[in-house]
């Protein structure tokens, strides 16, 4: 079998509501994600041997648990389930996309190589099935299952895909922290209403920025007390020229920052990176 290259997505959640607090580390959430145009490189061949052999490169290669991760539980799973007989895999992942950023990396790793079993192996499984499976990996591998403008609803526990596409210039900042989600979900004491009626389903951008402006992150201010500097950075993107609203993605601790065109993005990234120069960023689009 030849290599193959599989492209991984970055996701973006536009905004977060914990609707119902369950226990200290179960929460019912809805939330709005994108993707954009940063991703990872996953390398798969089927190699001969009794174990598959996982291993991860590029830049942000660090910190990533060898032994569990998004990757072995899929191939475990799906052999265990007996959906992959006989076949023992390489996969190398270059790491583009931060670890611990809140940025979906693991989750877009994970549902990009079911897709393509699915495709490649013709497993013939279902979006519904599909969808089971990706829940016993994470949270977020279901929504990464498509590259769509997705509204997840946690009061109806469903995923609804957008047809429209946003179109948005997005400055992301990575203050180099690894986020722990079960920390952050545990220290927030936020609930609110996701106004579901007001979500902008038609391809008006004008509507869906106003309605984005006044949304927010509900785990924003969890990150910011155990991480003050994301605060700041926040601050700092807001008041760039052409900046239309910034917030933290996922539970962090990555920052973005929605802009009117691609030229006041990059003028941000420069200024901020003359501040902070440790910190990584990037300029992208929403794809």
């Amino acid at each position: 079998m030849k290599n193959i290259k599989l492209k991984s997505y970055c996701k973006v959640n536009l905004s977060l509501k914990i609707l119902k607090k369950i226990d200290v580390n179960y929460h019912k959430i809805s939330t709005l994600i994108t993707f954009c145009n940063l991703y990872d490189v996953i390398t798969v061949s089927r190699i001969k041997g009794i174990k598959d052999k996982v291993n991860f490169s590029g830049r942000f290669n660090k910190g990533i648990d060898r032994r569990s991760n998004t990757i072995t539980k899929l191939l475990y799973l799906l052999k265990k389930k007996k959906i992959i007989k006989n076949m023992v895999y390489r996969i190398n992942i270059k790491k583009n996309i931060p670890h611990g950023s809140g940025l979906g990396g693991g989750s877009s790793n994970a549902a990009a190589l079911l897709k393509y079993f699915n495709f490649k192996m013709k497993l013939k499984l279902n979006k519904n099935e599909l969808e089971k499976l990706a829940y016993q990996i994470g949270f977020d591998v279901p929504i990464c299952l498509e590259r769509k403008n997705t509204f997840y609803d946690g009061k109806k526990n469903v995923i609804l895909r957008l047809n429209n596409k946003f179109k948005f210039n997005i400055l992301i900042i990575y203050p180099n922290l690894n986020c722990s989600t079960k920390k952050i979900y545990g220290r927030s004491k936020k609930t609110g209403k996701f106004k579901q009626k007001l979500l902008p389903f038609k391809k008006n951008m004008t509507k869906i920025i106003d309605f984005l402006i006044n949304e927010t992150n509900d785990l924003e201010n969890a990150v910011i007390g155990v991480y003050p500097i994301v605060g700041k950075i926040l601050k700092l993107i807001k008041f760039q020229n052409g900046c239309l609203f910034s917030r933290i993605t996922g539970s962090g601790s990555a920052c973005i920052g929605i802009f009117s065109n691609t030229k006041n993005a990059i003028f941000a990234q420069k200024m901020i990176k003359s501040k902070y120069p440790k910190y990584w960023s990037v300029v992208s689009k929403t794809i």
